[in-house]
């Protein structure tokens, strides 16, 4: 059975092996939320891509937009249906 162990100035859970597999908690980012009978432990599930409107926008304020390859970017999209493979 987990039980509560030292580790410096803190607590934590040892989670038995078969449990971390089955809750699907491997190599996961973890949530906890203090419940009526006690602690829920769960995985963070992000949305793709989150945050990353907010990021570069402070990239931009932070460094400005010089550094933006804009020849690449405002480039055309093209098919390959014309190339030899």
């Amino acid at each position: 059975m987990p039980s509560l162990i030292r580790i410096g100035n803190s607590r934590g859970v040892r989670i038995p092996k078969t449990l971390i597999q089955q809750a699907g908690l491997a190599d996961q980012e973890l949530e906890f939320t203090v419940i009526e009978d006690g602690l829920l432990i769960k995985p963070v599930h992000r949305q793709p891509r989150q945050g990353w409107e907010q990021l570069i926008r402070e990239a931009l304020q932070t460094y400005g937009d010089e550094g933006v390859d804009s020849e690449w970017l405002d480039a055309p999209l093209t098919d390959d249906s014309d190339w030899e493979w």
